[in-house]
């Protein structure tokens, strides 16, 4: 609390066998001040202090007694120490995929925010060190790091320029520039380059909250975020020949007696008969799965299992256990599915059952299927599925492209887009703005109609009658 109501008195002796001075003073409805000085001089000096500063009206604190002018300055804190603490704030209620980008982003910035010092890491080392130890949150159990990383580290801790470097514009542009690279300096994805500018700007919110800057310095240079592309590419989609194709070559990979391919079958036509993500496939359970001997079933869609790393899930676990996406934890989304898919996930139960969890895909030990592992599945089927120019386009590229050729295929069957959105589990808006170029037949139907106002037809079957 602030007060311009100051009192100073005379300076008062101490009659002690060494004599001390001190001065007294009181600043609005607060108890009276004092220190003590060794000389009469030194409290002249500071008793001075007080007075030119009340006679320029400057406020006084009225729990330390000092106006700004006297207040000993805080010690710089520095970005890596800075983000250090923001880490520790996030780490424990973040989703592992969020930990995953906070701690590459505060990786990435520190690198940027470091002063030219003897003795700087191998910039491989530089990023081991951060991304591995400095920016992870690991138990007390944990082993130590190795000495180089403790050395690199420390040599960070002194490197590292002051929080307050952001307030100069230049310097938050150019961090903010050093966000469109990846930590090994290829161009980032424009959806990356959002996330972490979003995980940039929540840090130094964090650092206004906490009193470290007078504004979040983002906000202080006009830089222009990359457009990000929605829009699913109608190229990636196949057409139900080409599924039928991949999915059939699916189960050569591998050969029989691995049945690496056979085991991925099942959750590939999920992807496409039912329109799952990946991530909510590998997580599907027997239970959850009603699969009549006739006719349409339904899938009850609770959890997904991204792969995110162990570093990330703080469980030990590779994959991530989390609700599905866009929704609160345990909510379901129920999903019929056609009987093909059905006598395909009855066929799938009948050769593989399930895991001791129920779930319906497991790889060789039980274990949850990794994305790397139906990836590389993936790549190896369309190889042998499609044509040498069709494998190096991006027709059903990746895993998650059966997806988008079910939804757009639901859609040009004309299945209304609210049921469609349902049982894709995206609103509305989402499903037409992102499938809006893979509905074939629209200009077609457009085109007719524009016809049919201006009487084109009729016009077009004279002139050809003419000529004949």
């Amino acid at each position: 609390m602030k007060s311009y109501d100051v009192e100073v008195w005379s300076i008062r002796k101490r009659p002690y066998k060494t004599p001390s001075y001190d001065v007294r003073w009181k600043v609005g409805d607060a108890p009276p001040l004092s220190e003590t000085f060794r000389t009469k001089a030194l409290a002249d000096n500071f008793r001075a202090k007080l007075l030119r500063a009340a006679q320029k009206g400057e406020a006084f604190d009225t729990e330390t007694g000092l106006p700004d002018s006297m207040t000993p300055a805080k010690e710089s804190l520095t970005w890596y120490d800075f983000a250090r603490a923001y880490v520790a704030m996030k780490w424990p209620h973040a989703a592992p995929n969020s930990r995953d980008s906070l701690n590459e982003t505060m990786t990435l910035v520190t690198t940027q925010l470091l002063e030219d010092r003897p003795g700087r890491p191998a910039d491989d080392v530089l990023r081991r060190a951060l991304r591995g130890w400095a920016f992870v949150v690991q138990a007390e159990t944990e082993d130590t790091p190795p000495v180089e990383i403790t050395n690199t580290l420390r040599w960070v801790g002194k490197a590292s320029l002051p929080l307050t470097t952001l307030k100069n514009p230049a310097d938050i542009r150019s961090v903010l520039d050093s966000l469109k690279l990846t930590l090994s300096g290829a161009a980032a994805a424009a959806e990356t380059v959002r996330r972490k500018r979003a995980v940039l700007f929540n840090a130094l919110a964090y650092a206004v909250e906490r009193g470290d800057l007078p504004e979040n310095p983002v906000t202080l240079v006009k830089w222009k975020l990359p457009k990000v592309t929605k829009e699913v590419d109608r190229r990636v989609v196949v057409n139900p020949r080409q599924a039928a194709e991949l999915l059939g070559a699916v189960s050569y990979v591998g050969g029989y007696r691995r049945a690496r391919g056979r085991r991925l079958v099942a959750l590939f036509a999920c992807m496409y008969f039912g329109g799952l993500r990946p991530t909510e496939a590998v997580a599907l359970r027997r239970p959850d799965c009603t699969l009549p001997d006739t006719g349409w079933g339904s899938l009850i869609l609770e959890k997904s299992r991204p792969t995110v790393g162990k570093r990330w899930t703080g469980t030990g676990e590779v994959h991530d256990n989390r609700g599905l996406k866009n929704r609160p934890a345990n909510e379901t989304r129920i999903v019929p599915i056609p009987p093909r898919l059905v006598r395909i996930l009855r066929a799938h139960t009948n050769e593989f059952g399930t895991a001791k969890d129920g779930r319906l895909f497991a790889n060789e030990r039980g274990g949850v299927v990794a994305s790397t592992t139906y990836w590389r599945v993936w790549d190896e089927a369309r190889h042998l599925a499609l044509t040498p120019e069709q494998v190096a386009s991006p027709l059903a590229a990746r895993p998650y492209d059966l997806r988008h050729a079910a939804l757009s295929s639901w859609l040009n069957a004309g299945v209304d887009p609210t049921e469609v959105a349902e049982r894709a589990g995206n609103s509305v808006e989402v499903l037409l703005s992102r499938y809006a170029k893979c509905l074939d037949g629209r200009q077609d139907v457009a085109n007719r109609r524009i016809s049919e106002l201006l009487g084109e037809d009729g016009g077009q079957e004279e002139e050809a009658g003419d000529e004949s």
